[in-house]
């Protein structure tokens, strides 16, 4: 574990979460690891917030910010490739609106091996969970069963470890908060070990989330359709040549 951390950056991608960022980076950085915030085009005041904090943290906090906002998925990418480029080998990525427990990323290194994407997993029946994300988890968790024949607990967390390398030639097809998902089944198929740590949730009052029930329903919906098509033609094919022949070079 003590190589990883020293291979590792934690990626924070924000929008709008003036009430909740400082705190959630100043937590992040006493988990003595470098840490990066994408800002995506925030209106709130929060960029005034993160400039403080880069100036008081020079040198352990990096700052990205994305003139218009451009979703989740962009900022992730952008995130990716600042890691690339300065030689990081893992990322951690966790939320900015305060749900996450920075406190737990010493859980999900604990799980971090070679070959594997690591992915905090919320307990979905705990009280107090929003009912529309849990819906939404449990339709998103089904749909990816079936395209990649893994169960997984919770497909919709943002609170996971990725091997930078080897998601390198991962497609993004949206720029939306959806990207995490398609980097969940792009790395099945690819043949990545996905593994699950159970970690604490907290939803505090001051909490921007801006998920549309409807909306990004749709969105997810639509995505899953593709998603299956694409299994057949290209993930299944891909899971069998990984099992015949990857497995066996590992």
């Amino acid at each position: 574990m003590s190589s990883t951390r020293q291979n590792t950056i934690i990626v924070i991608p924000t929008y709008n979460n003036a009430g909740t960022i400082a705190q959630v980076v100043t937590r992040a950085l006493g988990q003595n690891l470098p840490v990066l915030v994408v800002n995506d085009g925030s209106t709130d005041g929060s960029a005034s917030t993160l400039e403080t904090l880069c100036q008081q943290y020079s040198g352990q906090l990096h700052l990205i910010t994305i003139a218009k906002n451009s979703g989740k998925g962009y900022a992730l990418k952008e995130g990716f490739r600042f890691a690339r480029r300065s030689g990081y080998e893992y990322v951690i990525t966790l939320d900015a609106d305060g749900q996450h427990f920075p406190e737990d990323i010493p859980v999900l290194l604990g799980s971090c091996a070679p070959h594997t994407l690591v992915v905090g997993s919320r307990n979905l029946t705990a009280e107090g969970m929003p009912r529309g994300n849990t819906f939404a988890n449990r339709f998103a968790n089904f749909w990816f069963k079936i395209q990649t024949l893994r169960n997984i607990p919770d497909t919709q967390s943002g609170f996971r470890i990725y091997p930078i390398g080897e998601i390198s030639g991962v497609r993004f097809m949206t720029n939306r908060y959806e990207a995490e998902l398609l980097l969940l089944v792009f790395s099945a198929w690819k043949g990545l070990k996905i593994a699950s740590v159970l970690i604490r949730v907290d939803y505090p009052e001051d909490r921007v989330t801006h998920f549309h029930p409807v909306r990004d329903f749709m969105r997810i919906f639509a995505l899953n359709t593709l998603l299956c098509i694409l299994a057949i033609v290209y993930g299944y094919p891909r899971m069998l040549f990984n099992w015949l022949f990857c497995r066996r070079s590992r």
